[in-house]
């Protein structure tokens, strides 16, 4: 009876990891196109923008463009972590 116990037991904790690693790839989010400035968070203008490492990132402002170009990597990150898929720098 107790070997029947532990293998169900088994079998659930198995059964809760191959949940969790298929939630964990992040097939249930969908990545959002940019709409925020990274800097200062308001509504981005498509005619400020910055490329970096083949990634275009959008401002509210000048002044925000000089701020990210100071730690590019930040920003992109901070997006990036928000769910954010920057577009492709154009060829």
């Amino acid at each position: 009876m107790s070997t029947l116990i532990k293998s169900l037991a088994a079998l659930a904790v198995m059964a809760m990891l191959g949940i969790g690693t298929g939630l964990a790839t992040g097939a249930a989010y969908a990545a959002e196109p940019q709409t925020k400035c990274p800097v200062m968070g308001y509504a981005i203008n498509k005619k400020l923008h910055a490329d970096h490492n083949g990634k275009r990132v959008y401002f509210c402002c000048p002044s925000c463009e000089s701020e990210f170009k100071k730690n590019p990597e930040q920003y992109i990150k901070k997006l990036e972590e928000q769910g954010v898929e920057l577009e492709k720098t154009p060829a």
